[in-house]
């Protein structure tokens, strides 16, 4: 019986070593999604023993840019991304041997915010393209556009090129917010230029700092995902974008004008590699975590539909 239980011990010994010495799992990308899988390292590696995955906010762009690099332990095992992969970012990751499962873990919509001490606006992406826009008419104040917006000089802080925030903006809002002729003289992708004569302000990969920035000066707005808005609302409110509030009633049913799903990519040659990564990706998309009474949707996250939800989990099978 003694020899059964210092075998017993030895076994949970060696267990507990292993998981103890196994590399961390590296994560990158997106901003907006940080928060989320934050959350979901930091549950895995106190339920499961392995290594907290250590988790990195560069942006979705720089992300991709780390996760396609290549697939040895120095590279991450998984980015976030508050946009899905781009073509250019898919040549990227087959030239470099790099495969990737995707997940969408949930759905989210871009604030148009400021101070609760500044202005109110019901705007449409038409005026926010006309104030925004380089090939815009550069309207000084928010009333030039429009006498029933404020009477305020135009000022926004906007994310960098890098952010896929940004990029999502300048599909649903400044592409689509651009006139026929605009489209047809210069091109979509000239739509999504933006001021360059200081009313539009390139902030950084930060929400937390964007936020305590338009605390301090409420004549800003900023653009930044939901779930920052949701955790600072004694600080903070969105505009009405089209007579639509943001909420999570309407970022799940895209009644919301700038509603948007996010992801996460997966290695799938760190599988056999990084010691965890399959379990992480278990977690990360389990009811427990994605369900519609997860403890992500407790942090802002807008669940799935049960369709879209079955398909997420159907994928991490076929790894």
């Amino acid at each position: 019986m003694n020899e059964l239980v210092r075998i017993l011990c030895a076994v949970v010994f060696f267990s507990s070593t292993v998981h103890a010495d196994a590399p961390n799992i590296k994560v990158v990308g997106s901003s907006t999604v940080y928060p989320f899988t934050t959350v979901v390292a930091e549950r895995f590696g106190k339920e499961y023993g392995f290594p907290t995955p250590i988790v990195e906010s560069t942006g979705t762009g720089g992300g991709m840019k780390l996760f396609c690099a290549g697939y040895g332990m120095q590279d991450p095992s998984v980015t976030n991304a508050s946009r899905a992969i781009k073509e250019k970012e898919k040549t990227l990751c087959e030239k470099n041997g790099v495969s990737w499962i995707e997940l969408t873990v949930g759905n989210d919509g871009i604030a148009f915010a400021n101070s609760v001490q500044g202005p109110v606006m019901d705007i449409s992406k038409e005026q926010l393209w006309q104030a925004m826009a380089e090939l815009g008419p550069k309207p000084a104040k928010w009333s030039d556009i429009d006498p029933s917006l404020p009477d305020q000089k135009i000022n926004v802080m906007i994310p960098p090129p890098t952010s896929g925030t940004r990029d999502a903006w300048n599909s649903l809002v400044m592409e689509e917010g651009c006139p026929k002729e605009i489209k047809d003289k210069h091109g979509k992708k000239a739509c999504s230029n933006m001021r360059e004569d200081g009313a539009m302000i390139e902030a950084g990969e930060n929400d937390t700092l964007l936020i305590q920035k338009l605390v301090a000066d409420p004549k800003y707005f900023a653009i930044f995902g939901y779930s920052y808005l949701d955790s600072s609302r004694d600080k903070i409110k969105a505009m009405k974008i089209e007579g639509k509030e943001i909420s999570l009633e309407s970022i799940q049913d895209y009644s919301y004008p700038i509603a948007r799903p996010l992801f996460i990519y997966i290695k799938k040659e760190h599988f056999e590699l990084v010691p965890g990564l399959e379990k992480f990706m278990n977690t990360y998309v389990s009811k427990k975590a994605m369900g519609k009474r997860g403890y992500l949707m407790d942090l802002g996250l807008v669940p799935l539909d049960d369709d879209t939800y079955k398909e997420m989990v159907k994928r991490t099978k076929t790894k």
